[in-house]
């Protein structure tokens, strides 16, 4: 029994090179778009038997996560063996709780949502929380950026750097960072005298003549980052640089990126860039879901990518 990898459109040049590193081609598939904007995504070879894996990012537009639902439909009725949902960037997952009256849980009915379609594991990266894995009554592998940061990391510390969240809730993946490599931690603590109005921040631990790396799962209009990066500057600390899994990057981020004290940004292709900057290092996450893919065909362990 082999396997199929297929690509949904948002996430086709990821999925390329995926099936690329293990020397295939991806399925092929066809979408045909009615003049009202309707849409009808199929396979246009067969799944029968097969391990398909469907690789689709959920940004907006919804259409993205539409597409990869109706992929899993598909599939499942085209008696694909298993169906393997591959989510470089899991949409909506911020909406992981009601954080005020009357919202919906977004993350959990898009769990439901994908199960429903059909799908048998979930494979993704840097879940904004956590606990979205118990969202799911299928398994999940939930990969972690710090598998591709940590690297570059290292090769940073010259023994000055500094580890730092740009908020509290980015604590905790700071803090691994940290303890893994043996530095300090700081934090950006912001303070809201008055609701809707511009944050106070502060910094907690000592950034003077440090060299900081700041980290956190996404970047969407980089109004938090590069505050952070900025204050941090103001504290005397010696550069930053952020890395930043999902490259969101929307409204005016590029341009609050350029303007900032940011040395670098280094970010995933979870989420292709809409344009170009000097600042942002992309790397690539194809080698790491290759793999992944390739040991689950295997029934082999991928513990070792789970750096977090």
């Amino acid at each position: 029994m082999g396997h199929k990898i297929v690509a949904c459109r948002a996430s086709k040049e990821i999925g390329e090179r995926i099936a690329a590193r293990q020397g295939r081609e991806l399925s092929k598939t066809s979408v045909v778009v009615f003049s009202d904007g309707e849409f009808e995504p199929s396979f246009d070879e067969t799944v029968r038997g097969q391990d398909v894996f469907i690789i689709q990012s959920t940004m907006p537009p919804a259409e993205n996560l539409l597409e990869l639902l109706m992929m899993i439909d598909a599939a499942k009725r085209a008696s694909a063996r298993k169906i393997i949902a591959v989510l470089p960037y899991f949409g909506f997952a911020r909406q992981d709780r009601k954080d005020k009256p009357r919202v919906a849980i977004g993350a959990k009915l898009v769990a439901k949502m994908l199960e429903s379609a059909g799908v048998d594991r979930i494979m993704t990266m840097d879940l904004h929380a956590d606990q979205i894995q118990g969202f799911f009554e299928v398994p999940v592998d939930h990969l972690y950026g710090s598998t591709l940061f940590q690297p570059i990391m290292d090769s940073l510390n010259n023994g000055n750097a500094i580890v730092a969240a740009p908020d509290a809730g980015g604590a905790k993946r700071a803090n691994s960072y940290a303890k893994r490599m043996n530095v300090g931690l700081a934090i950006c603590h912001k303070q809201r005298k008055v609701a809707n109005e511009v944050a106070e921040m502060t910094v907690i631990g000592d950034v003077k003549g440090k060299d900081v790396l700041l980290v956190d799962d996404m970047c969407d209009t980089a109004g938090t980052l590069t505050k952070a990066a900025d204050l941090f500057m103001e504290y005397g600390a010696n550069s930053v640089r952020a890395f930043c899994t999902h490259a969101v990057l929307s409204g005016p981020a590029y341009e609050r990126i350029e303007k900032s004290a940011l040395k670098e940004l280094y970010v995933t292709n979870t989420i292709p860039l809409k344009q170009e900057s000097s600042k942002i290092k992309v790397i690539e996450i194809e080698p790491l879901f290759s793999d992944v893919i390739l040991r689950l065909m295997e029934n082999k362990s991928i513990s070792k990518h789970f750096i977090y």
